[in-house]
């Protein structure tokens, strides 16, 4: 497969380029530049909302939606456009976003990220929401809900985990019980990424009593401004920082017509939604690992470190690694719309978590010592601070956890794609 960009693509870059350029240098957003990335979501929050209804005047949320190209317009197949470029122009698609083909979905994803542009609140319902909805929801749920997204208005969080039933999502317990034209949903979700912030959550949900398993599941859409019927506690973390949240739900309601997929087929939809997770997106990700790498890297230089033949090993163990897991995800894109194979995106995961944590022990090895104390200034009594190698460092400790354990995608690698026996139960 040939990775490069067609001349259309590489307009659509400077376009995009252009674009971030002038917007980002604004009085508005400059100061959100950098901020919000993982482990400190918490960083300029109006602004950040701010810049997802200006990216929504811009018809930058939603790039392909209903084209039918790659995870924005869902319906790719084998050979769906990550060669040679098409030269066809963006258009405006029918929720008011850009119509983009997959090769100009990846270039905007690149240059969001080379421009250090603010940590997406709206990533939930762009990036994983709306392409489920466009594969699973009815033409009604697709008119409801994606010209909000579309527009950076709506900010939605995802109710899969709970205390007891984390990468396994069959041991969910959370209930939904039908009353009338609603559903009443009960129960506790855990590790809720901005739940504080969000308008709406997707929860998976039992909505057949006394079902085990995968079945009896339903893929409800509920609205969070429910006072007393929806309690949201942050988490405190290692970094310090709170953008996990425990979500409890007292009969709060969701609409019949807010189920997506049909009653009982929750546990489907939901695996649809995981594909979609491990999309596009994976290259943004990978672009902020890679200026990531680039800090620990001048890090090295500037004390010294560098000088170090071992580390430096390491240094460049890290940078070649980085590059496999981008023409991994190009060619998984490019030949199956990033859903296609079973595996892939267990894969994706089990590269990408663990390259992230040797990263962040990688940028504790090259501090030495000077790594486990704070600031120069820190004293008895005063705030807990981090700064960005140390944060780096702790928050990837979860990378292997969250986002679907290592041990449950080796097992989905084992059974669904190697045809190995099931683990024991």
């Amino acid at each position: 497969m040939e990775f490069g960009f067609g001349p259309g693509d590489e307009e659509f870059r400077a376009e995009a380029r252009a674009w971030l350029g002038e917007h980002l240098r604004g009085a508005a957003f400059a100061e959100a530049v950098g901020r919000g990335g993982p482990g400190s979501e918490h960083e300029g929050a109006a602004q950040r909302r701010a810049w997802e209804r200006e990216l929504g005047r811009g018809g930058w949320i939603g790039l392909g939606w209903g084209s039918g190209e790659g995870p924005g317009g869902v319906r790719a197949g084998p050979g769906a456009g990550l060669g040679a470029g098409s030269d066809a122009g963006p258009g405006v698609g029918p929720y008011g976003n850009r119509r983009a083909t997959l090769t100009q979905q990846v270039v905007w994803a690149e240059e969001y990220a080379r421009a250090r542009a603010p940590g997406r609140y709206g990533h939930i319902g762009e990036n994983l929401l709306a392409p489920t909805l466009l594969a699973h929801g009815t033409r009604e749920q697709q008119d409801e809900f994606l010209p909000p997204i579309a527009r950076g208005d709506a900010l939605w969080c995802q109710g899969y985990s709970e205390p007891g039933a984390g990468s396994d999502l069959a041991g969910l317990r959370t209930a939904a019980v039908r009353d009338g034209d609603a559903y009443r949903v009960t129960g506790q979700k855990i590790w809720t990424s901005l739940a504080h912030e969000a308008d709406w959550c997707f929860v998976l949900a039992r909505t057949e009593a006394g079902s085990r398993g995968h079945r009896g599941i339903s893929f409800l859409l509920v609205p969070m401004d429910q006072p007393g019927r929806i309690e949201v506690r942050p988490i405190r973390q290692l970094t310090g920082t709170s953008e996990f949240n425990e979500v409890f739900f007292d009969g709060a309601i969701a609409r019949a017509s807010h189920v997506v997929g049909g009653v009982g087929n929750g546990w489907r939809v939901a695996m649809g939604l995981l594909g979609f997770e491990r999309g596009v997106s994976t290259l943004v990700q990978q672009i902020g690992f890679a200026q990531e790498l680039e800090g620990v890297v001048r890090e090295a230089v500037d004390s010294g470190a560098a000088d170090d033949p071992v580390l430096r090993d390491r240094l460049v163990r890290q940078w070649a690694e980085l590059r496999v897991m981008r023409w991994n995800a190009l060619r998984t894109l490019g030949s199956s719309g990033g859903g296609a194979d079973a595996g892939a995106p267990s894969v994706a995961k089990l590269l990408w978590g663990r390259w992230h944590q040797r990263l962040g022990e990688l940028a504790m090895g090259v501090r030495g010592a000077a790594a486990a104390v704070g600031p120069a200034d820190w004293s008895e009594g005063s705030p807990y601070e981090l700064d960005a190698l140390q944060r780096l460092f702790l928050f990837t400790r979860a990378d292997t956890i969250y986002g679907g354990s290592d041990e449950i995608q080796r097992n989905i690698i084992a059974e669904r794609v190697l045809g190995l026996p099931r683990e024991a139960r």
